[in-house]
């Protein structure tokens, strides 16, 4: 955890409000920003992107950097489920661009096996695995 202050102001109340409200959803600096936009909130670009970084180094929320042609998603998950240190594995499809959370204690066993077998720590916060979502399979 960062040793920066952490100061509560309206605006990161709101953010808070608004990110626990899409709770399970992955959102993009972006998306917070055209949120509260169509509120007809004035919170500029920069105090978004200051305040999401502030609350993930806090652990409210989780930041996912998937490749270098997306923007980074944000995903909440109050202080409860960040301090219990869920694993949590993702899949993104090549077509739509969904991101999918696994919660799944198989993909777990792998993690095991690549630090036991082959002295390799995952970070299963980083580990995509990129494939076609159900939607898209069901298309071709």
């Amino acid at each position: 955890m960062s040793t920066r202050l952490k100061y509560k102001t309206r605006q990161k109340e709101m953010l808070i409000d608004y990110l626990s409200s899409v709770e399970g959803e992955h959102i993009t600096a972006n998306d917070v920003c055209e949120f509260f936009k169509s509120q007809g909130e004035t919170i500029g670009q920069s105090t978004i992107y200051r305040h999401l970084e502030s609350l993930v180094d806090e652990g409210i929320i989780n930041k996912y950097v998937i490749d270098a042609n997306s923007p980074a998603c944000f995903e909440y998950m109050g202080r409860e489920s960040h301090l219990a240190g869920e694993v949590c594995f993702h899949c993104k499809c090549e077509k739509c661009g969904c991101l999918i959370h696994l919660h799944c204690d198989e993909l777990s066993e792998i993690g095991k096996h690549l630090y036991n077998e082959h002295h390799f720590k995952l970070d299963p916060k980083r580990t995509v695995f990129y494939g076609l979502c159900e939607n898209c399979v069901n298309e071709v």
